[in-house]
C-alpha cells in the first residue's frame, strides 16, 4: 500500500458513497486508477466492506464496550483484517503494553454481544481477550 491508496482510503472513509470521479478528481489522477486501486484493495482484503456511520443520538441505546486483544506472535495484521470486517467493530487501535490491540465495540443487546464476543474470541491468532462494558460516556 502506497500514500495513494492511503489517500484513497481516507476519503472513502469520509464518504463511503464518493464516486470514482470525485475521488480521481480530489487524487488528480484518472478514474481508471481510482477503480482499479480500489478493486485491488477489496481482492486483497484492505477494503473489507463499507459502512454507515450514524449520529451518537441514534445510537445511544446500544451496548459499548472495548476489548482489549493479545494476539499470538506476529499475527496482528491477521487479526486486524479479519475484525475490520465484523460490522459489531466500531475501530481498531494497536497499542504497545499488555494488549496489542483495542476494539471498539457496540451491539444491540446482551444476546447479541455475547455472540459479538464468541465470533471474535474465535478469530485465529488472538491468545486472549478482556472486555469492559462502557457505561457512561462524559464529553470533555
Amino acid at each position: 500500500m502506497d500514500d495513494l491508496d492511503r489517500r484513497l482510503i481516507a476519503l472513502l472513509r469520509a464518504d463511503a458513497r464518493a464516486t470514482v470521479a470525485s475521488i480521481a478528481k480530489a487524487l488528480h489522477v484518472a478514474r481508471g486508477t481510482v477503480q482499479n486501486r480500489i478493486t485491488k484493495l477489496e481482492r486483497d482484503g484492505t477494503i473489507t466492506g463499507y459502512t454507515v456511520r450514524l449520529k451518537p443520538q441514534v445510537d445511544e441505546h446500544r451496548i459499548a464496550a472495548l476489548m482489549t486483544i493479545a494476539v499470538d506472535g506476529n499475527r496482528a495484521d491477521s487479526v486486524l483484517r479479519t475484525l475490520r470486517g465484523d460490522p459489531a467493530v466500531e475501530a481498531l487501535h494497536t497499542t504497545n503494553g499488555r494488549w496489542d490491540i483495542v476494539a471498539e465495540l457496540r451491539a444491540d443487546s446482551l444476546e447479541a454481544f455475547d455472540r459479538v464476543l464468541g465470533r471474535i474470541r474465535q478469530v485465529d491468532g488472538i491468545a486472549s481477550t478482556e472486555t469492559s462494558l462502557l457505561l457512561s460516556t462524559y464529553k470533555l
